[in-house]
């Protein structure tokens, strides 16, 4: 019982204290200008809640329109999730910009913003950022941010940070700077990526431009925004790229003995972009490897055979080896189907029959039209040669003379051409006698 509080004191400790808390809320709470900031907080909180279905429609309506990024379109899908508090947080900062102006004070807005731009920020990357670990390490970062500018220390922890530092001559290296320099790398690349893909999607649409010189400049452009990113990422945190001199000269020296092959292939891919001997769709045959080509890459060339299996195929091979490219100068491919009758049968009507079947394969190109040949007179058969054209070899070369033969097979019996099968005749030139012994025991 002695370990139980004593109320009374408790009682009278509160009502000791209570003046001093009346005095601070009266001092710090309840003046003038806080309470207009927190009319105005609540103001343009309400009038967010009214805006956010007109963000929501016009989201939408993008949505619908003609973006067909697919990074963009899931941004504007996660903006749709956070149309009140970015309306909210728009509408602060017009007028919180507005108080810092009059030089009124303004640090209960500045809070809400901080609140909201670190709730917006962390709800987009979140959902654009796939990995959950780089999603949680912004949300952490977004908040501490957030937190540190509401309490009046994000000034002095970042100079706290930027007194982290190392010198290295003429060079100043801080703890600062390097997450800035992260920060803007990453974001650079990301936009750079982005507007990439944006280029390349918009020269694939370009009809006047061929297949490879899309590619070719979709590879430039792309290669041109990464390497502008990282210039002016570092650029951008004071660092002097003529440091970098020494480290070109190692760089290059590594490439002329380590990376000849890569670079073998990235000149090669070049060249093939440029001389256009070879380009997206077009059917070509190198060694055993027959199939379409699906992309160009820096590196390789991708190969779709019928199997379905992807050949990757160096670019320095393509330059090197001999290629036999089928739809070169155009998609015209022909091929020649054996068939073989019998002696007894009709060889000029059977060579029409050939001909008809072959026609009635869609596959099959009227011009030039198919034709049928007398080849050679076998043991067995007399054989015929039929010589029909495609311009779909990518869509497989068996299967067409699969169905054609078939269509040969069903005129045939319909006609009585018949078929061939090994035969053999058996002449003894001449007699041996036989004796024939009876035994009559």
């Amino acid at each position: 019982m002695e370990d139980l509080p004593n109320f009374p004191d408790l009682i009278a400790t509160v009502q000791n204290l209570m003046p001093q808390i009346v005095d601070w809320l009266k001092n710090n709470a309840f003046v003038l200008s806080n309470v207009a900031q927190a009319a105005a907080i609540c103001v343009m909180l309400f009038a967010g809640r009214l805006m956010a279905p007109l963000l929501e429609r016009l989201f939408a309506h993008l949505e619908k329109g003609r973006v067909k990024d697919r990074y963009l379109r899931q941004l504007i899908t996660n903006l749709t999730t956070v149309t009140f508090p970015l309306a909210s947080l728009i509408l602060l900062w017009l007028i919180n910009h507005a108080v810092v102006a009059a030089g009124w004070p303004d640090h209960l807005i500045r809070g809400v913003v901080s609140l909201l731009t670190a709730w917006v920020i962390i709800r987009v990357l979140s959902s654009l950022i796939g990995n959950p670990g780089w999603s949680r390490f912004l949300a952490v970062a977004a908040w501490t941010v957030a937190a540190l500018n509401i309490v009046g220390q994000l000034d002095s922890t970042m100079a706290l940070l930027d007194g982290m530092a190392l010198n290295l001559g003429d060079f100043r290296l801080s703890l600062l700077g390097l997450m800035k320099a992260a920060a803007a790398l990453a974001l650079l690349l990301w936009t750079a990526s982005a507007t990439s893909r944006l280029v390349e999607r918009r020269l694939s649409s370009a009809r006047q431009l061929s297949p490879s010189a899309q590619v070719l400049f979709g590879k430039l452009a792309r290669i041109g925004l990464f390497a502008l990113a990282i210039v002016l990422g570092l650029n951008s945190v004071g660092i002097d790229l003529t440091a970098f001199t020494v480290f070109s000269g190692a760089l290059g020296l590594g490439i002329g003995f380590g990376l000849q092959k890569v670079v073998a292939n990235l000149i090669s891919g070049m060249i093939l972009l440029l001389d256009r001997s070879v380009k997206p769709g077009d059917v070509i045959a190198l060694g055993e490897s027959v199939g379409y080509i699906k992309t160009l890459g820096a590196r390789y060339v991708s190969v779709v055979t019928r199997d379905g299996i992807e050949h990757l195929i160096p670019n320095e091979e393509l330059i090197s080896q001999r290629v036999e490219n089928w739809s070169y100068s155009d998609r015209l491919v022909r091929q020649r189907i054996p068939i073989g009758i019998d002696y007894s049968s009709d060889v000029q009507k059977a060579i029409e029959l050939s001909v008809a079947a072959a026609g009635e394969v869609p596959r099959v190109l009227d011009t030039p039209k198919p034709v049928c040949h007398l080849n050679s007179f076998g043991d067995n058969a007399v054989n015929l040669e039929l010589r029909i054209w495609i311009e779909d070899p990518q869509n497989g070369l068996s299967n067409v003379r699969s169905e054609i033969l078939l269509k040969v097979w069903e005129r045939f019996h319909e006609e009585g051409i018949a078929f061939p099968f090994p035969q053999r005749d058996l002449h003894i030139k001449s007699a041996v006698p036989l004796s024939v012994i009876s035994d009559n025991k």
